[in-house]
């Protein structure tokens, strides 16, 4: 008997919520459906992109126990020999590393010049395929990955156009590669790359394999005083984990918004579990006088939850896949962020990530379910049996101590420093304000309506007496509109400050009327002679170059970005978007030196501190004179005069330029003479200050469209959400609207009365959400964008766009409330009261 009871108890309660509640309970399974593929898409983007990177440095690194790496542009070959005749190492394999952007191309290919011999014993991913072994050596020959071959669409025996400097090089397609099989990448012989690249005498890398039974750290620590400036040795494992932190902050943060949106998507079940646990009160009283315990009640309301979870989370896991390789396919294993150029990842899913997914859509839904469930199994069941009950339900969630504990508590981890260089503080900070304000809103409901002044017509005064009589009904409808509003809000302001900033940026470091530069590669550049042919052109009032190199600091971070140029020290502050005013520099000082703020966090380079720059292999002193704003190179950057760039390293060309015209000149002339007087000038990008402001807020765009995506999923969740709670309330109150209809109300007074519950409600909802949205946007601009990017913004808010959504979502709330009241308003009223007889 016993398991026919508990048999019929189970498939009572699961079949008056999945009967009766169909659509909310199809909603609730979207909501945690769409978390589910949020997030599982992310990590799906995001893994297989790190794979590709870990299987590049794999495959470039090979079997080699150690790698020496320096600047881009490379060290002195001499270093090669000291440790090629160290008696520590097996095998050192020395490496020529240049990106070189392809002709006729918008895009660049990695191209390792290689000891072909010594690579073979290291690094066999980058030896050639069975074919002709002399063409290894020959220095016009040139071997693909099977990957750069499918996407330039090249075969053996075809050429290949590369740039070097403003001309053009031609190798030929000898082959393919054994490995880097998701990687452009291209190998050749090492003494063909450093003619035909320019870098005679220079090295990119050394990797070594040690002899059996050498200890790696204790070698790195007995060469390590001796190397070079800029030059340092390390496992390879740490080139991955740089090139891994410039993303890093990119995907945590994209990470982190898709559990935003599975959390939103509980709320979702936590507001139709809890209305379904209203709606049903008196069935579960029913129950419970059969003979149901409160445990058992309990356990079956939270399955509910369970199962809704269990089908959201396959869809969403289903859903997740595709919209992952759709992502991939379209903008990129970055999303259009730009971080992994090169790379051509497929959608790779291993067994454990989905049935995490799985498990966190079963979580959040069953985390939504606890509370309803234990206010089903509270209910006292004679109590429950009568009519009215039901407006005393949810009543224990009115006190606002938790609401204020967490509080406090995201007020003190809001100062906390990163954790990892990630701001795992500001992230905990935000859920902790998330979720105190949820748990207050029914305090907060109820102390609300109590000030509500009564209004004077019949139909709105019985509205306001009804909120206030069920403020934990009110609190459980707001639940998801308050989450969604408050995401909405906080990113509307934090993207709106940040794009607002980098225009007013842009504005500031585009002074000139024409800019050029040389394509991005590094094989690209522009020679002293190509500068004295500008600077002589008609037209041209003034032009200015400027010098990118990029230069090793710190082995396990990436690579710092040197920019010289001819900054006039007197001028920088008009010059340059400095975050505050210039120290002055002593004299006899170091030459002066202006950091971004990324220099300030991640290596201390304060303003009047003297700071170490290597440059040539030497050590170089520079006096940091300011810090500027710098939204291009969140991995950090420094400017010094280009004079004493070219004191120190003897390197007089450039990679970029600008133009302030003479009068009367017009920028399409003077832009076609340059292109005219300097050999290969066609291949050189000259634009206008606008144009590169327009790319730059696309480029903007682009990146935060999966923000924005992220943005209208939580709004449609939140109102969702909202028109769930009102439609199963009215359902819940079909015997008061009989009662009313008997007493005299008409139609259009009821419609009246639900229309200012749902106005009262969403206004409401869209206050504190609003108020939540704007404390989180403050953290996300001066916490974590600071803390994961190193740059700072000024805060902006959209009040009119937030205006308008707000309203909207009052309008479409109200709606919602009158179209769920319809069916109520059109039932016989006898047919309704009679349920209480």
């Amino acid at each position: 008997m016993t398991a026919v009871a508990n048999v019929s108890d189970w498939r009572a309660v699961l079949s008056g919520a999945f009967a009766h509640d169909r659509l909310r309970t199809v909603i609730a399974v979207l909501a945690i459906a769409l978390g589910v593929a949020l997030g599982f898409a992310v990590q799906l983007i995001n893994g297989s992109a790190v794979d590709a990177l870990s299987q590049s440095v794999r495959t470039v690194s090979g079997d080699a126990d150690l790698v020496v790496l320096g600047a881009r542009s490379g060290f002195d070959e001499s270093l090669f020999a000291r440790f090629a005749r160290d008696h520590d190492v097996a095998v050192a394999s020395p490496a020529v590393e240049v990106e070189a952007r392809i002709s006729g191309r918008n895009d660049t290919l990695r191209v390792m010049g290689l000891d072909m011999f010594r690579a073979a014993a290291i690094q066999p991913g980058l030896v050639a395929e069975a074919g002709n072994g002399l063409d290894m050596l020959r220095p016009d020959a040139v071997f693909l990955s099977a990957a750069a071959l499918s996407a330039l669409g090249l075969e053996r025996g075809d050429s290949l156009a590369l740039q070097v400097g403003l001309g053009e090089v031609r190798l030929r397609v000898a082959g393919r590669l054994a490995g880097a099989v998701d990687e452009r990448i291209a190998a050749m012989d090492i003494a063909g790359a450093q003619t035909l690249f320019e870098r005679l005498g220079r090295l990119s890398r050394i990797d070594l394999r040690l002899r059996p039974g050498v200890d790696p750290q204790r070698f790195i620590e007995r060469h390590a005083g001796a190397l070079p400036a800029g030059v340092a040795i390390d496992r390879p494992e740490a080139s991955l984990k740089a090139t891994e932190s410039v993303s890093r902050s990119y995907r945590v943060n994209l990470n982190v918004l898709g559990l935003v949106a599975l959390f939103t998507g509980g709320l979702l079940v936590f507001s139709t579990q809890a209305l379904g646990v209203v709606r049903r009160r008196a069935q579960f009283a029913l129950l419970r006088v059969l003979g149901v315990t409160r445990g058992r009640l309990a356990r079956l309301v939270a399955l509910e939850g369970a199962l809704i979870g269990v089908a959201g989370g396959v869809l969403g896991v289903v859903l997740g896949y595709a919209v992952a390789s759709a992502a991939v396919l379209i903008a990129g294993p970055d999303l259009g962020a730009g971080f992994f150029r090169g790379v051509e990842p497929s959608v790779r899913v291993d067994p454990w990530s989905p049935a995490a997914f799985l498990l966190l859509g079963v979580a959040a839904a069953l985390s939504g379910s606890l509370v309803p469930a234990r206010e089903a199994a509270r209910a006292a069941p004679a109590r429950a049996l009568k009519s009215g009950d039901e407006e005393t339900a949810l009543t224990r969630l009115r006190s606002p101590a938790s609401g204020l504990a967490l509080f406090a508590c995201g007020a003190l981890l809001v100062g906390l420093p990163p954790i990892g260089g990630l701001p795992l503080g500001g992230y905990v900070a935000i859920a902790c304000l998330l979720v105190g304000t949820l748990l207050s809103m029914p305090w907060l409901a109820a102390a609300v309506l109590a000030r509500t002044p009564m209004p004077s017509q019949v139909a709105p005064a019985l509205a306001i007496a009804q909120l206030r009589g069920a403020p934990g009904q009110v609190a459980v409808s707001l639940a998801a509109i308050v989450a969604a509003v408050s995401l909405i809000v906080s990113m509307a302001i934090m993207v709106t400050s940040f794009r607002t900033s980098l225009d007013e940026w842009l504005a500031r470091v585009l002074p000139a009327e024409l800019y050029f530069r040389t394509p991005g590669s590094e094989s690209a550049f522009l020679s002293p002679e190509d500068r004295a042919r500008i600077e002589k052109l008609g037209g041209i009032a003034r032009a200015e170059f400027m010098r990118e190199e990029q230069l090793l600091l710190d082995p396990a971070r990436p690579r710092v970005v040197l920019l010289a140029r001819p900054v006039v020290e007197r001028d920088a502050a008009a010059r340059l978007p400095l975050v505050e005013p210039p120290v002055a520099r002593p004299q006899g000082a170091a030459p002066p030196a202006w950091v971004n703020e990324a220099m300030v966090d991640l290596y201390d380079f304060r303003p009047g501190r003297t700071v170490t720059l290597p440059l040539a292999g030497r050590a170089a002193q520079f006096f940091v004179v300011g810090v500027w704003r710098d939204y291009g190179r969140p991995q950090g950057a420094v400017q010094i005069e280009e004079s004493a760039y070219v004191a120190l390293t003897g390197d007089r060309t450039a990679t970029s330029g600008a133009v302030w015209l003479a009068r009367g000149a017009q920028p399409a002339a003077v832009r076609d003479a340059i292109r005219a007087t300097v050999p290969g000038g066609g291949r050189l990008e000259i634009v206008l200050p606008g144009e590169i402001r327009a790319l730059s807020l696309a480029a903007f765009d682009r990146t935060f469209a999966v923000t924005y995506a992220l943005e209208l999923a939580a709004a449609a969740i939140g109102l969702i959400g909202l028109s769930s709670a009102f439609g199963a309330l009215v359902v819940a109150r079909r015997r008061e609207f009989g009662v009313l209809r008997h007493v005299g109300m008409t139609r259009r007074q009821v419609g009246a009365m639900l229309a200012t519950e749902g106005a009262a409600t969403a206004g409401l909802g869209v206050a504190a959400g609003t108020v939540l949205g704007a404390a989180i946007s403050l953290i996300l601009i001066y916490v974590v964008n600071r803390q994961s990017f190193h740059w700072g913004m000024e805060l902006t808010v959209p009040w009119g766009t937030l205006a308008l959504f707000g309203l909207a979502v009052v309008a479409l709330a109200t709606l919602t409330a009158v179209l769920s009241g319809r069916q109520a308003m059109g039932a016989e009223a006898v047919r309704a009261v009679k349920e209480d007889w």
